[in-house]
């Protein structure tokens, strides 16, 4: 609160006769027989009220972006308006401000800016409203017709690869940006700012991608990267208010003219700072249908209480589901498969669903190191992916092995003890390994799968036999290829995968012909090359437990053998090996008549 006080001596005749307010007062001051008056809650204090008095006595005024709100106020106090004198005060402010300040497009936002120190003032006299009108005008402009200073900062192209090129030079500083206006704006305070989005946003004359552009730059610009500031308690209101209102501004266009980072970091901090539940679920309604263009750091939000896990896991649960919702509802999740030379190609219709795989097995091999991930929220997640956008397993082969590591190392077990550990029963880890198919691993993920001693026996198997048949396919395809040049191989592993399937043979449970393991005491040498690739896959521990069941099969194969005859030999099965009295070893499938 301003108050001024004067004494009559110095209400000279000029301030009297050009304000009808002091006119009043000295009036009322005589009639109380008082030497002195009052002006309360003066706007602009001494400074406004000494540019007043210098107009009275006819002294040079100079106006400017930054005094004119606090003199127009004062002026307005004082009643500094024609009806007392022609050409007063309040007259040459506002031609002042039409013809100057809001012609101007820094200085209509200068002007914007000191409003807000002469509230309700400034409002009452529509100074706010015509600066917003004047801003909103010029920013709904066409870019070609944009010739005054502004500020830009961002998306500058490298001058270097234009120096070449004079002319392309010139033409590049002469353009303007559709975005041009962003950094100005960003000085002005959450609720002004917010008004002259409205503004804009209703003319609908500018790209939502150019809004949502703005509304990036003025949160990166207010919000704070780290976590503790933006949730310290004397910023609290102001963050949760500009998260709020930065929300409602979107464009409402489903978040198409918004990149997914830019919702992500925003629901990120939604969180944190505890906006209102309307905006957190029209933040997740706008990022679902993009989920497929974020990586995997946007992912990672933290988690609120209750929640006892470091990162947010159902609310990208939650994201996911209504992402592939969405995509089921258009069709989108649909293969196409066609028969090509005995290849089954798998084609998804949108590139998307691949990323999406990608995405959620980057995700789950961030997370899988939190030691209270409950085993449940891994598989939901994991299993909500569709087999169409997964061809690849490697990356949920690295999270499921991270996982299973990381209940070694919390509970310092070896992996010897592994089957024996209190948290991870035998049956879970089928549970986690069977999210995963040996099938599509890659050939450096199956090497390392086979000496993994974090995954059970019977994975290690799986591994290590279609391993094999890969080795077998490569060796049909050479041996292929050197009949006939212009054959492609390619279709090889998938033929024997197929021999292999018709067979119905458990992979757990191989059949052996101990006749020809035996003959002439040694393999052919496709087999011998085959044997030597599955050797170096298995590691010391599991061969000595693969000989186990080795000589144990051996004995049961050698009394089912007197009993039943064979029907020939399949010589492109993968082989088995075993450290027996033998020198070298191999196996072959009989071949055996389905029924």
């Amino acid at each position: 609160m301003v108050i001024l006080t004067l004494s009559l001596y110095e209400l000279q005749f000029p301030l009297l006769s050009k304000s009808n307010r002091l006119q009043k007062l000295m009036s009322k001051a005589s009639e109380e027989d008082s030497d002195e008056i009052y002006l309360d809650d003066f706007p602009g204090g001494p400074k406004a009220f000494e540019i007043c008095a210098k107009f009275c006595y006819e002294m040079t005024v100079t106006l400017n972006p930054y005094n004119v709100v606090a003199t127009r106020c004062a002026a307005e106090y004082l009643e500094m308006t024609e009806d007392i004198d022609l050409g007063n005060l309040v007259f040459k402010i506002e031609v002042f401000l039409n013809s100057g300040i809001f012609c101007c497009w820094k200085d209509s936002i200068i002007v914007l800016q000191t409003c807000n120190s002469f509230l309700p003032w400034s409002e009452d006299l529509k100074i706010i409203e015509r600066c917003i009108g004047s801003i909103a005008s010029k920013i709904t402009m066409d870019p070609a017709r944009v010739f005054w200073s502004y500020t830009y900062n961002r998306k500058l192209k490298e001058r270097d690869k234009l120096v070449e090129h004079k002319m392309m030079l010139i033409d590049h500083m002469e353009s303007v940006p559709k975005d041009w206006w962003v950094e100005d704006i960003c000085e002005l305070d959450i609720d002004l700012y917010k008004r002259v989005m409205i503004c804009v946003k209703s003319n609908g004359r500018t790209d939502s991608a150019v809004i949502a552009e703005a509304l990036k730059v003025y949160a990166m610009r207010w919000l704070p990267d780290s976590i503790d500031a933006l949730t310290l308690d004397e910023h609290a209101l102001r963050n949760k208010s500009l998260v709020e209102t930065v929300v409602c501004l979107l464009p409402s266009d489903n978040g198409i003219g918004c990149s997914c980072s830019f919702l992500l970091k925003l629901l990120k901090f939604a969180i944190l700072v505890g906006a209102n539940e309307s905006a957190r679920e029209d933040l997740a309604k706008k990022i679902s249908p993009k989920l497929h263009e974020a990586c995997v750091k946007d992912l990672l939000i933290p988690a609120k209480s209750p929640q006892i896990t470091t990162y947010d896991v159902d609310l990208v649960q939650g994201l996911l589901n209504q992402y592939l919702i969405q995509e089921q509802g258009r069709g989108n999740i649909e293969v196409i498969e066609e028969k090509d030379n005995g290849k089954d190609l798998y084609i998804s219709r949108h590139k998307s669903l691949l990323n999406i795989g990608k995405l959620i097995d980057g995700y789950l091999g961030e997370i899988a190191n939190e030691p209270n991930l409950g085993l449940s929220s891994f598989v939901d997640l994991s299993q909500s992916v569709p087999d169409c956008a997964r061809p690849c397993h490697d990356g949920l082969y690295r999270a499921i092995d991270i996982y299973l590591k990381q209940f070694l190392v919390s509970n310092f077990v070896e992996p010897s003890c592994l089957q024996k550990h209190p948290d991870l029963t035998k049956t879970e880890r089928k549970k986690l390994c069977g999210l995963m198919d040996v099938k599509k691993l890659t050939a450096s993920a199956s090497t390392h799968a086979a000496q993994n001693d974090r995954l059970p026996l019977r994975v290690i198997v799986q591994v290590l036999f279609f391993e094999q048949v890969r080795a077998a396919a490569r060796v049909q395809a050479l041996h292929s290829n050197s009949h006939d040049p212009s054959h492609l191989g390619g279709g090889g592993e998938k033929r024997v995968i197929n021999r292999c399937q018709s067979l119905k043979v458990p992979m757990s449970c191989p059949r052996i012909n101990d006749e020809e393991f035996h003959k002439n005491g040694k393999l052919s040498k496709k087999n011998s090359k085959n044997s030597r690739i599955g050797m170096q896959l298995l590691r010391s521990g599991s061969r000595r437990i693969i000989d186990k069941l080795w000589i144990v099969g051996k004995g049961q194969q050698e009394n089912n053998n007197r009993n039943s005859e064979t029907s020939g030999s399949w010589s492109n099965s993968p082989t088995y090996l075993g450290h027996g009295n033998t020198k070298s070893s191999g196996l072959r499938h009989q071949r055996h008549s389905i029924s």
